[in-house]
């Protein structure tokens, strides 16, 4: 929990204190409440003894999590999850809210429970599609993350530098690694900035949308191999116990359905990074900024499908893998198998009108 944001932590704590000398952090924050303006909100894979607390099954819940002492987190905190009963009174209590305030925070968390997962560029997509405004300090990527992707994206941007500086040393290529992944846009990224020919506000979109398909990218290289492992094992399981003919009815027709929505789905993601790799290559073989600028100015509008879509794959694999470990039996009856196939089919965009609205549909820009 150390880092900013993963796809399934959000350490507002760790933010405050990087960005206490930042007015925007101060000016826009996530959340009006200084309390819940620097705690913990975690995708969180639900136990049996915590079913209780809702009013329907499911196996993920989003949780907020205020730390006593935010020097010593091994002081402990007090949790709630969202749309738990009686969620809105808990949370006037951790919070110490108003009730304008309340309104406005409650909002936020809601949006946040509708997304599979808090990945940094979903997220920020997600709330500016709902005009909830924060800082950019918010959606900083963690930095284990930007270690992983850092071998990734040299390999990406290797052939930019030498178009944009006339070399391709390993120093010029780490110092732009660097700055891309950074939340900062500095004048480390000026030689960018004059080849793609964009200014002031664009500049630092770009740079955004950029950092955001070059995410994606490693993250489908990252768990692609074993979702197909994963739906290997959802096609041959068996529950133990009694079926019964619905159950089983049911159970087969969802692991066909679990099985063509992630081949449908990753297809589509393959799709836009497809568009992304196209344009990307314009620039760097012809030397033609236009078309790759023009695509990161639209890029935004593909993160909420793009980060849906591979939230739900990626979080059938987590699931999975955290239920049935590699080499483990996998014992389990009809019910339980039920719950989490309902659980994983409704990941793609079916969420609970319980829960708010679903997500709204941004469109996919074909570059040109």
């Amino acid at each position: 929990m150390g880092g900013a944001t993963t796809s399934r932590v959000l350490n507002l704590g760790r933010i405050a204190k990087a960005n206490r000398d930042d007015p925007d952090h101060a000016e826009k924050p996530m959340f009006r409440s200084p309390v819940v303006n620097t705690a913990f909100i975690l995708k969180h894979r639900m136990r049996s003894d915590e079913t209780y607390l809702f009013n329907s099954v499911r196996s993920v819940a989003t949780k907020l999590i205020v730390p006593f002492d935010q020097n010593d987190l091994r002081a402990g905190g007090r949790s709630i999850f969202i749309e738990q009963r009686g969620f809105e009174d808990s949370l006037r209590q951790v919070g110490n809210y108003n009730s304008d305030n309340l309104s406005r925070d409650l909002t936020v968390l809601r949006l946040m429970n509708i997304i599979p997962s808090l990945d940094p560029f979903l997220l920020r997509e997600h709330l500016r599609n709902h005009e909830i405004d924060v800082a950019p300090c918010y959606f900083d990527i963690s930095a284990g993350d930007q270690q992983r992707m850092h071998d990734f994206t040299a390999s990406e941007l290797s052939r930019l530098i030498q178009l944009a500086s006339g070399s391709n040393t390993d120093g010029s290529t780490n110092r732009l690694v660097s700055a891309l992944l950074s939340s900062k846009v500095d004048e480390k990224l000026e030689p960018l900035r004059m080849t793609l020919g964009l200014t002031g506000n664009d500049f630092r979109e770009g740079v955004f949308s950029w950092r955001g398909f070059l995410y994606y990218k490693w993250s489908m290289n990252q768990f692609w191999p074993d979702i197909m492992k994963v739906l290997r094992e959802i096609k041959e399981i068996r529950p133990h116990g009694a079926v019964s003919p619905e159950q089983s009815a049911y159970l087969t027709g969802a692991k066909r359905s679990i099985i063509e929505m992630v081949r449908d789905n990753g297809q589509h993601v393959d799709k836009v990074l497809d568009i992304y790799d196209s344009s990307f290559h314009d620039l760097v073989a012809h030397q033609a900024p236009k078309t790759f600028r023009d695509f990161l100015l639209s890029a935004p509008y593909m993160f909420l499908e793009l980060g849906e879509k591979m939230g739900a794959i990626s979080h059938i694999v987590s699931f999975w893998r955290y239920r049935f470990p590699p080499g483990a039996p996998k014992h389990i009856d009809a019910e339980e198998l039920s719950i989490i196939f309902q659980d994983f089919t409704s990941g793609f965009g079916e969420a609970s009108k319980a829960d708010g609205p679903v997500l709204q549909k941004p469109m996919v820009i074909e570059a040109g």
